[in-house]
């Protein structure tokens, strides 16, 4: 049903008080609201500006009337205006994208609704912020609670339209399985299967959920029951559940029934059901594991080999890369099967994900290793491929892990944040700048490009792409027409993005015949076959390795080292050069241990270096000198830990709130875990953890689990017992660096240390000198690909009007993590 303002107004103040369960079939659709376009800058950058988030941050927001003005950072004014609901029901947002959307909702008790919008970054409810749609995926409905008296809901608007409903709950309930978004896998005949699903469930109480348990069971199939972890108030968690059994014969699909029950038993807050799909041998599937970024449920789709009877030998692996929008499953529907080998599809954790970089590579690379295992593929004949953003992940995966794959196809790719979508670099940059475009090192694709001597590299393009040019093809055939002689090349004359010229199955865009017939000529070679090593890397805390060479530690941290390394096995000799490499380790495993070893790097000559009985040579650098070294501990940078800031999000992680602090503190720092949470759900499919600072203190054998802590050394209870002795400290009023404070109640600090008594855990903070502060963390991008972070930085308020000059500090540990 559909209504204007006032009678909308009307009917929601006459909304019951329910528990909530099942969202009714009644829900109501705002057709007016306020608007007003951007008000500051917007970027892949830590830093933007935004005139309206300042006075939120301020404390000094109200909400808007028509024609109410705003000051922009620049000195130019934005106007509020009226806006009404197009045809379809949707708010028509062209040029308001990156403003902001007003609604007033009136109630005359407190009560909790569903929310569910589309096409919008976030929203504050009554000021506290609530994960967005930026995607228009229809995924988010969240549970909000609608105060005695009106209600504010402002949005930041992402798309050029939006929609709005408010839904009723069922009266009686309180809690919500919403199947929407499952992950599920699929069976195959002949194969039983031992996987996991996961469903979202909701707690729309205002009460920590508590005591719940999660049935699954279809017929034929083992019926398992899981605990659901304590979901905060007004929120919601995907939750993983057990799938036992043997796919039918004769079926297109199982239904799996599921029940959740509360801790007495007695009644189900809410049932549902899910579908498992039946694949025959030949047919596309889809196969769930376990993450280690956060211990959540994800997927993986396979286009399984087809060889021909009787052969027994190891396949090939193709990794393919979907594009922008498009699902695993449905990028491994593109491929017809190939005799000689399985093409396996990672998600980016999204259909949108992280373009493949941040998270998204680490789904890449997980996925890699476990399909691998599963499918016993031959790790010689491994290769990279992919479509549009996929084709960016092929160029950026590829040159990011030289040694994992034999060659490389992208198709219609774009190189980097910096030649594609509008993405530059300063052209003066002040320190502070070249600081913060030092943390995006990892995501310049060019700056690493010699790696790409060692794989071959198909490159694919339409000459008509309208989304991605072919220019970006073009530039890259350039580059490497300077080093590497191994390259083959097509452009599609007269085609777009996604194109196909053959009668035959699969799409020719990604599943072209001469690309596939270049991996046919390449292989792997072994690290015992290779003599001559050149590799680069950003961060070793990324890629560390090629072969027989780790770059373990860097001289200026995040900006590219490199070594150029010959190994003469006759002479049991090492040559080479290196560039900001602080540390590094030569596997000498190809080497008889029968003597020592000779080593010259840059001229710096170590003979008769002891082989060690580990097999491995640690070199450390001086400034001067190179000499042989022990292994590099833990408590050091090293390959397994090496920050920056984003990196603390993986390793199990788990949000942990601080208690300590006054109610206003208290508060902020559990809305702000939560939303973090539900970002975390939303751009990467994830499932975290959030405890309080003192039910984190109680827990025993979770060292290896990464914290992200919310709250300063006098709000957040773990926070000495993590943090005592680091080199920055949030109190109230100050940041404190290297002894020296920076003082105000409106500093938002984020720093990375490694976690206590853990060699690859970290602890990372997100907290503020006040409650300005506080608020000032909120929006912040670390869940944005391309949006790089330092090890540490600290925001003045006032970076949102002045940008880069708002910032206090942010820089890099040393080695020592000091």
């Amino acid at each position: 049903m559909k209504f204007n303002s006032s009678t909308l107004l009307a009917l929601l103040s006459l909304l019951p008080i329910t528990g909530p369960a099942t969202a009714q079939p009644g829900s109501i659709e705002p057709q007016e609201c306020l608007a007003i376009g951007r008000v500051g800058t917007s970027s892949r950058s830590p830093i933007h500006t935004d005139a309206i988030e300042a006075q939120i941050v301020a404390g000094k927001w109200s909400p808007p009337r028509l024609g109410d003005t705003v000051t922009r950072p620049d000195g130019a004014t934005a106007t509020w205006s009226a806006l009404k609901t197009g045809s379809d029901g949707s708010f028509p947002l062209r040029g308001f994208a990156g403003g902001y959307a007003y609604f007033a909702v009136p109630s005359n008790n407190d009560r909790v609704v569903l929310l569910e919008a589309q096409g919008y970054n976030m929203v504050y409810v009554n000021g506290v912020p609530r994960t967005g749609d930026p995607y228009s995926n229809g995924l988010t409905r969240l549970p909000i609670k609608l105060n005695n008296g009106t209600n504010n809901l402002l949005f930041l608007v992402g798309r050029d339209s939006m929609r709005i409903k408010l839904l009723d709950i069922a009266r009686g309930k309180s809690y919500l399985l919403d199947t929407r978004d499952s992950t599920l896998p699929d069976l195959r005949v002949g194969e039983k299967l031992h996987s996991m699903g996961a469903v979202i469930v909701v707690n729309a109480t205002e009460h920590w959920s508590g005591g719940l348990t999660l049935h699954a069971h279809a017929p034929g199939f083992a019926s398992r029951t899981v605990s659901v972890p304590p979901i905060p108030p007004l929120a919601s968690r995907k939750i993983g559940f057990p799938i036992e059994g043997r796919a039918p014969d004769n079926a297109e699909k199982v239904r799996v029934d599921l029940e959740l029950v509360d801790r007495r038993g007695k009644r189900a807050p809410d049932t549902a059901s899910v579908d498992l799909r039946v694949r025959k041998p030949n047919q596309t599937y889809m196969r769930t594991f376990v993450s280690e970024i956060d211990g959540s449920v994800q997927y993986y789709a396979v286009n399984p080999a087809r060889p021909p009877v009787g052969d027994k030998s190891a396949h090939a692996l193709f990794l393919s890369l979907h594009g922008a929008g498009v699902q695993a499953i449905g990028q491994a529907d593109a491929y017809n099967g190939k005799a000689w080998g399985d093409i396996v599809c990672p998600t980016n954790r999204r259909p949108y994900g992280f373009d493949w970089e941040d998270w998204g590579e680490i789904d890449a690379m997980e996925v890699l290793s476990i399909a691998r295992k599963e499918l016993h593929t031959d790790p010689a004949r491994t290769y990279l491929t992919g479509h549009s953003m996929g084709g960016h992940g092929t160029w950026h995966i590829g040159v990011t892990y030289p040694d994992k794959f034999a060659a490389i196809g992208p198709s219609a790719g774009w190189i980097s944040f910096f030649t594609y979508g509008g993405g530059s670099r300063p052209v003066n940059p002040t320190p502070m700048q070249q600081t913060l475009l030092t943390a995006s090192t990892p995501s310049d694709t060019l700056a690493l490009e010699k790696n790409y001597g060692e794989e071959g590299v198909y490159i694919l393009h339409g000459d008509a792409d309208d989304n991605v040019p072919v220019e970006q093809a073009r530039e890259m055939k350039r580059r490497l027409a300077a080093f590497q002689p191994d390259v083959g090349y097509h452009e599609q004359h007269g085609a777009g993005h996604w194109w196909g010229n053959s009668d035959e199955p699969g799409a020719a865009c990604v599943d072209w015949p001469p690309m596939f017939d270049f991996f046919a000529h390449h292989e792997l070679a072994a690290p015992e076959m290779v003599r001559q090593i050149d590799f680069a890397t950003a961060n070793p805390g990324v890629s560390a390795s090629d072969r027989w060479v780790t770059i373990e530690q860097q001289i200026q941290p995040l900006q590219v080292s490199s070594v150029s390394i010959r190994l003469d096995p006759g002479k049991r000799r090492f040559v080479g050069t290196t560039v900001n490499t602080a540390r590094l380790t030569l596997d000498l495993s190809s080497l008889p241990a029968d003597g020592p070893v000779l080593v010259d790097l840059g001229g710096k000559k170590l003979e008769d270096v002891a082989y060690p009985k580990s097999g491995k040579l640690s070199l450390v650098f001086d400034g001067t000198n190179w000499t042989a070294a022990r292994p590099l501990p833990d408590e050091q940078k090293n390959p397994q830990r090496n920050g920056p800031f984003k990196l603390a999000f993986q390793h199990r992680m788990e949000f942990v709130y601080g208690t300590a602090g006054t109610e206003a503190d208290n508060v902020w720092a559990l809305d702000k875990a939560r939303y973090d949470a539900e970002t975390f759900w939303y751009r990467g499919n994830g499932s975290v953890d959030i405890v309080s600072d003192t039910d984190f203190l109680k827990q025993t054998k979770q060292m290896d689990r990464s914290v992200i802590l919310y709250g300063s050394s006098s709000t957040n209870r773990a926070y000495d017992t993590l943090l005592r002795g680091a080199p920055i400290q949030v109190e109230p009023g100050k940041v404190t660096i290297r002894g020296k404070a920076i003082e105000g109640d409106d500093l938002a600090c984020l720093f990375v240390q490694p976690r206590p008594g853990s060699a690859t855990a970290y602890v990372a903070v997100i907290g503020g000198t006040g409650a300005a502060g506080s608020r000032l963390t909120d929006r912040l991008p670390y869940f944005v690909s391309g949006a790089a972070f330092p090890d540490y930085i600290v925001y003045g308020s006032d970076a949102l009007l002045k940008g880069a000059d708002g910032v206090r500090a942010a820089g890099f540990f040393d080695n020592g993590w000091r």
